[in-house]
């Protein structure tokens, strides 16, 4: 039987190779908010290594939004121009190039995590003013209180947003993904736990979802119709008083008929004392499930997914439609190549480019000279033999 997880998606008019998809990952490598020569060797070598959709960390709407002063933006044509140069490889090697956008709020203005992460000091020579649905700070190593957004700001970030998904499409991006997880901007105005809003942004559902919709709907009117338009959900807190997933099902309803593609399915975090089940293998996927069946758009699963065995059970059984690889790519970019050795494909090498499938297809006569060494649940009779 073919692998689930090596099987097309078709999304829109873009269709991925498999189902595997790099995940977002800050790399807090961005002077001026440009990436650089890192990002292309570090995207580049996920594209090359056989992922369908690689994601360009999220990149801030404005010079506030990023989390750290090293972090990749997208408010200047500056730097779209850089992103251009990593959505044109992306492409040239098979992968569809994607981006995702953000703005951190109140968690941002913060050290690398190399060097800590928390906050920098209201008097630090780079620390910039926060904003937030509230006067609330996260907590912690993240002190700092938030501004509360006046109805100016909050039509401000709604301009950056799409002037930020302009730059997107103008840069060859063909996915673009909004981030409302983590405890960021818009995550935090979702959830009952950062948002005490009074006004029309606050108090229920309707009230704590109007930005998210609003937002959304800005950058659908200036992404292409033919593109997909997908949304980073924080969709449970993992803290009393948080959002739920009953939430987020409401929330991908109503996001669905305005053009939502697929719901990108993490944790909300907007809580210090939140206890995520980090260990569990997979724990984002029952909400994935859930999403996609109840309110019938696309999902992709993040966190402890490195089993090619499990990743491909939860495609074929329905659960997620696109599975998302963070650490896992960082530790070998090589996955896919990986994942089809154990799953059996026959010619794992052929999803690489041909200037490496090519010489691993002609001298390919072992396991032990695959590269990987003894790849349990391999069928060794599936590789090429080297040509005589």
């Amino acid at each position: 039987m073919a692998s689930s997880l090596f099987s097309e998606l078709k999304v829109r008019d873009v269709t991925l190779r498999n189902r595997i998809a790099v995940s977002p990952m800050t790399q807090f490598s961005s002077p001026d908010g440009l990436v650089t020569d890192w990002h292309l060797a570090h995207l580049g070598s996920k594209a090359a290594g056989g992922a369908a959709l690689v994601m360009v960390e999220q990149a801030a709407v404005a010079p506030e939004g990023r989390m750290s002063t090293q972090c990749a933006g997208i408010w200047n044509d500056e730097q779209g121009e850089a992103l251009a140069r990593i959505a044109r490889f992306v492409a040239s090697v098979g992968s569809i190039p994607g981006i995702q956008l953000g703005h951190t709020g109140r968690r941002g203005c913060v050290e690398p995590p190399w060097k800590g992460g928390g906050h920098l000091p209201e008097d630090h020579p780079d620390a910039w003013e926060m904003i937030g649905p509230s006067a609330s700070a996260f907590g912690g190593i993240m002190p700092r209180v938030p501004r509360a957004m006046t109805h100016d700001d909050i039509r401000a970030v709604t301009r950056q947003y799409a002037e930020a998904a302009r730059r997107a499409r103008e840069a060859g991006f063909q996915w673009l993904e909004i981030h409302c997880a983590h405890g960021f901007l818009l995550s935090s105005f979702f959830s009952p736990l950062a948002n005490q809003r009074t006004d029309e942004y606050g108090g229920d559902f309707v009230g704590r979802s109007r930005l998210l919709v609003e937002v959304f709907e800005a950058v659908r009117s200036e992404w292409p119709e033919r593109l997909p338009l997908s949304m980073r959900f924080g969709v449970t807190e993992f803290a009393p008083g948080g959002q739920t997933i009953d939430d987020s099902v409401e929330l991908a309803r109503l996001l669905a008929p305005r053009g939502l593609d697929l719901v990108d399915v993490s944790f909300g975090g907007n809580s210090g004392r939140a206890q995520t089940p980090w260990d569990e293998e997979g724990f984002m996927v029952p909400a994935a499930q859930r999403i996609r069946e109840e309110a019938g758009v696309l999902t992709a699963a993040n966190w402890n997914l490195a089993d090619p065995v499990y990743a491909d059970a939860i495609v074929r059984e329905g659960q997620v439609d696109l599975v998302m690889l963070g650490r896992p790519m960082l530790a070998n970019p090589h996955w896919p190549v990986y994942a089809a050795m154990v799953l059996g494909e026959e010619r794992p090498y052929d999803m690489l480019p041909v200037q490496f499938s090519t010489w691993l297809n002609k001298y390919q006569r072992s396991r032990v000279n695959n590269g990987f060494g003894r790849v349990v649940g391999a069928d060794t009779d599936a590789f090429p033999k080297a040509a005589e």
